[in-house]
């Protein structure tokens, strides 16, 4: 119960806490914190990254304004939740994707996987992994089609100068082959072909750090994603600083696995899903013929959510159903005594 403006007292559910965190400010603390990876990608790959990045911006934006206006829902744009999700999509693209397919997948992630399941907090799985599959499917080849920074800029998609991915060489050819052919500190830096999230691990291990530094986002899943992967490569004789630095990984642990809506709510669940997300991304890049297991790994244990948040389940003190369970068992076990 609180004091409102017209000094009379307004009645509010618990818990009570007051904080200046809300969902504008958690979005643009993401926002930033994805800064150092789009800057990255800009200066790697040339100006059609950045360009590709704001038209997945834009056409986020305005998909979710035009659903709510034909919906006659309140706009909910100006909390930055749909140019978080078109960021991401972005940086999960190839910087050769055509504009229009980005837009495709703006329109997927924003009225398919968000709003028609009621928007911001209700959607089952995470919008941004959720339409790059969709596009990957739908798309096969220009999703597969990845610009070798080494050749320059790119600026238009038909000048682009393609090569193979590190986790594309690691596929086809193995490990020794792939690790032979870029380094612990490329795959670092980032001066390697992939989407625009995947080739520098420097920058979003800041932004990441960031977003855990200001509490935006907790350190178990990400430690748990990573350790595991990293765990996992030790066992198959493969480098893990290679496989935490190749692919999504980075991007997938910081970013994506640590959404509100889709992943657990306790740090035993959230344990729990940084880990299965880290052995389904090992099995598929080890035994599978997808060269990157991030995006599936991440949709996979979304959709195991909530299980993982019903097995953490905190019980309460005085819970009236686990006291009536309770005495039913101990009335059960006294008529079993008493017939004895």
């Amino acid at each position: 119960m609180i004091a409102n403006k017209n000094g009379g007292l307004l009645v509010t559910p618990n818990p009570h806490i007051k904080t200046t965190m809300n969902t504008q400010r958690i979005m643009l603390c993401v926002i930033i914190a994805l800064l150092p990876a789009l800057v990255a990608s800009t200066v790697i790959f040339g100006a059609r990254a950045l360009i590709l990045a704001a038209v997945c911006i834009a056409a986020s934006v305005f998909f979710e304004w035009l659903y709510e206006r034909i919906m006659h829902k309140p706009s909910t744009i100006y909390d930055l939740s749909a140019c978080v999700t078109g960021l991401l999509l972005a940086m999960n693209l190839p910087v050769t994707m055509p504009y229009w397919m980005a837009i495709i997948g703006c329109a997927v992630a924003i009225i398919v996987v968000k709003q028609l399941f009621g928007g911001l907090g209700q959607n089952f799985a995470n919008p941004a992994i959720t339409a790059r599959i969709v596009l990957f499917i739908s798309f096969a080849s220009q999703m597969s089609t990845w610009a070798d920074p080494s050749k320059g800029r790119v600026l238009l998609a038909s000048d682009a100068v393609t090569g193979a991915t590190p986790l594309g060489i690691f596929n086809l050819n193995g490990a020794e082959k792939a690790q032979s052919t870029f380094s612990d500190l490329q795959m670092f830096l980032g001066t390697t072909g992939g989407s625009m999230g995947e080739v520098c691990a420097l920058a979003l291990l800041c932004g990441g750090l960031f977003l855990i530094f200001m509490r935006v986002i907790s350190a178990w899943t990400p430690a748990a994603f990573l350790g595991t992967i990293a765990v996992l490569s030790l066992c198959a004789g493969v480098d893990p600083i290679w496989q935490i630095c190749a692919g999504g990984a980075m991007l997938g642990a910081f970013f994506m696995a640590t959404d509100y809506a889709t992943t657990p709510v306790t740090a035993g669940g959230k344990i729990v899903f940084g880990i299965g997300c880290g052995c389904i991304t090992m099995l598929i890049r080890l035994f599978g013929s997808y060269p990157e297991g991030v995006s599936f790994s991440i949709l996979i244990m979304n959709l195991l959510t909530p299980l993982i948040d019903q097995l953490f389940e905190k019980q309460l003190y005085g819970n009236p159903a686990k006291e009536r369970k309770k005495a039913a068992k101990e009335a059960e076990k006294a008529a079993k005594e008493g017939a004895n």
